[in-house]
């Protein structure tokens, strides 16, 4: 018999056909309703999930033929992967393959925030530009401003490098300094405090954790220049959001850019979708065509590795 896999969500074709060829393949057809993996978890030998499904130590109890778990991305803090671990489970993720990617995105949102670029497209199919008026919608420039790179990882680092090219001063906060990120890219390490305090545009790419929850609160943002800009393209929970809407709203901060929120998605009624100097996306940042093929194909190489018994080529090497 062929061993029993679940797929979350949709994945290529090609990728699928892959897999099936090994496996029997089990996905769930649609990213509209979440997938009912506890339902499905028992029988499985390998399991490839994506964030914001958690897969806990009581599931892992219910499957006792269960071999691997690899995600569809970086992050896998909705696998636990310490409990995995302890139960001679793999974890695997796709590292790498997004960083360019999601750096592109980081500064397609800060680019956006900083010259209105979503108010002026809504100004304009609203049908309120009957005249050229050089007094709408003034922007922040980002060429030759500061920006504080929040958690520098392979992310962090590539937003790092882009940065260069507008002529930026780089300031970055990462708890195990770089000293040859340093070198190679002209960048200066700071605390947190100071790249808040000095830094025209803030980025967030930490990983989410009990450290990160709410790293940036009503204090972080009190620190920040009024004419500032935060973007935070790494989890939703890293920013307190009453405390982001309550900056926005009295100009403590000039404007924010989200990829991600807490709650995600997003209630509808939230009060950040108040906001006229707020931006938001639904996750999008490694959503290219490109990109999330490389992504599937990884974690298929994952699940394949896994169920043969073999060192996963993507393993997350838990160490907490």
């Amino acid at each position: 018999m062929k061993p029993k896999i679940f797929i979350s969500r949709p994945i290529p074709d090609t990728v699928v056909n892959r897999l099936a060829e090994v496996c029997e393949v089990d996905m769930w057809p649609t990213s509209q309703t979440l997938p009912p993996i506890g339902e499905k978890i028992f029988n499985l030998d390998g399991l490839m999930t994506y964030g914001h499904e958690p897969v806990t130590a009581y599931m892992m109890d219910s499957a006792p033929n269960l071999k691997v778990i690899t995600a569809v991305g970086v992050g896998y803090d909705h696998i636990d992967a310490i409990e995995a671990k302890k139960r001679q489970i793999s974890v695997g993720n796709t590292p790498d393959v997004l960083s360019d990617t999601t750096a592109d995105m980081t500064f397609a949102l800060l680019l956006s925030a900083a010259r209105n670029i979503v108010r002026g497209n809504t100004f304009v199919q609203n049908e309120e530009w009957s005249y050229y008026d050089p007094n709408i919608l003034w922007g922040q420039e980002v060429h030759h401003a500061t920006i504080g790179i929040v958690g520098m990882g392979r992310i962090g680092y590539s937003v790092a490098k882009r940065a260069l090219g507008f002529d930026m001063r780089v300031l970055y906060n990462k708890r195990t300094r770089r000293p040859d990120w340093e070198v190679d890219l002209g960048i200066e390490h700071v605390e947190l405090d100071e790249l808040l305090k000095m830094s025209d545009f803030v980025t967030l790419h930490p990983p989410m954790s009990s450290e990160t929850y709410h790293l940036i609160g009503e204090r972080e943002l009190g620190l920040m220049k009024s004419n500032a800009i935060l973007v935070n393209i790494a989890r939703g929970p890293i920013v307190d959001g009453q405390a982001l809407y309550r900056a926005l709203k009295d100009g403590q901060i000039a404007g924010a850019a989200l990829d991600v929120t807490e709650p995600e998605p997003i209630n509808p009624d939230h009060l950040l979708l108040t906001l006229d100097n707020l931006i938001i996306c639904p996750h999008l940042g490694s959503a290219t065509h490109q990109t999330r093929m490389k992504m599937a194909n990884m974690a298929a190489d994952n699940i394949l590795a896994g169920l043969k018994g073999e060192p996963l080529p993507y393993e997350v090497i838990e160490t907490r």
